[in-house]
């Protein structure tokens, strides 16, 4: 767990039709740490995805574009060719077992019913990466997940969401240098309890 982290994987589908369901956070936050560390987005075939390298911090971005059962594909082909550990990984999904607005920031782990995840260890032969988990909340009934994730949040779901990724990306620079303690304690601080904390403004 020791690993610096040297490829960032954004999960989701590629294509318009599914550019703003709950099933793609893990792109839009990734999309925005790329774009803030100067990595652009291009494809590339042979990893099966959009990649970008932010050479100032000897890190990659990678959004497969397999859709999302197939994203170990992407991942295995890019960390196999630049040699990169499965510690040394961080893939960003959504999180139907968290509410819209929080985060969860953990090492290894099952699938928890993820597709992307499963395909991602299947392929890298080992649970053992970190994960960040960004909350869309779960519709409450099993048999509408597929149907739940593959649509846009509701507008009341959609600022938490935002602000959950926006406090995502604040915590790259915690990441980047190793204090993993301190980015997963700010990463599961419920925001509530974070406004609850805060001196009322006069």
């Amino acid at each position: 767990m020791t690993e610096p982290i040297r490829l960032i994987v954004g999960l989701g589908n590629p294509g318009r039709d599914y550019a703003d369901t709950r099933h793609n956070a893990g792109f839009w936050w990734t999309e925005r740490l790329a774009a803030r560390l100067d990595a652009p987005l291009a494809m590339e075939s042979r990893f099966h995805g959009l990649v970008g390298q932010a050479r100032a911090h000897r890190l990659w971005f990678l959004l497969p574009q397999t859709f999302m059962n197939r994203s170990g594909q992407a991942v295995a082909a890019l960390a196999g060719f630049h040699r990169i550990p499965p510690a040394s990984v961080l893939v960003a999904h959504d999180e139907l077992d968290i509410p819209p607005g929080q985060l969860r920031l953990k090492f290894g782990g099952g699938p928890g019913g993820h597709n992307g995840l499963r395909n991602i260890t299947a392929h890298l032969g080992t649970q053992d990466y970190w994960r960040l988990r960004i909350g869309i909340g779960h519709p409450g009934d099993r048999n509408e997940v597929a149907n739940y994730v593959l649509k846009p949040p509701r507008r009341e779901e959609q600022p938490p969401i935002d602000l959950a990724v926006e406090r995502a990306l604040d915590l790259w620079p915690l990441i980047e240098k190793g204090d993993w303690n301190a980015a997963i304690k700010s990463a599961n601080t419920n925001p509530s309890a974070i406004l609850k904390a805060s001196p009322e403004k006069s």
